[in-house]
């Protein structure tokens, strides 16, 4: 009787988590994989596949001679070169309601980043972040790289 109740209880949490993913709005999608890539979302890696959704806090990794290529809903274009990894720490699209925030961590390797409608209406909203500096964006397209381990 205590097993069925465990498993009923887990049964109940994952559909509840699924219900709540659905719910969220997605931050963007994978638009483009070459070789391997991996979306990592709360601790667990998922394969990263042409339209997939990501989500705030979801984090990117990309393998050797691999590269990964995101939209996100206010038109930002983010592309990860081979062996790098990338956070979305933050991500706030809400013009009406004035939410908006971007901030993008690379832990390592490299990364082409295209602005989209957030730095347009609110500059000082866009962040990227590697471990040994932050950038506050002010115009559309960057190239950055982060040493990691």
């Amino acid at each position: 009787m205590a097993a069925l109740s465990i498993t009923g209880v887990l049964v109940l949490v994952a559909l509840l988590s699924a219900s709540l993913e659905a719910q969220r709005s997605p931050a963007g999608y994978v638009k483009v994989v070459t070789g391997t890539a991996v979306i990592r979302r709360a601790g667990v890696d998922r394969p990263a596949r042409p339209g997939d959704a990501i989500y705030e806090n979801d984090g990117f990794r990309t393998g050797a001679s691999s590269s990964l290529g995101v939209t996100l809903k206010d038109d930002t274009r983010l592309s990860l070169g081979s062996s790098s990894e990338i956070k979305l720490s933050e991500f706030k699209f809400s013009p009406a309601q004035g939410q908006l925030g971007l901030v993008l961590k690379l832990l390592r390797g490299i990364a082409a980043f295209v602005s989209g409608r957030i730095e347009a209406l609110r500059p000082e909203a866009v962040r990227l972040e590697t471990p040994a500096t932050i950038v506050g964006v002010r115009g559309t397209h960057l190239v950055f790289r982060a040493e990691g381990p």
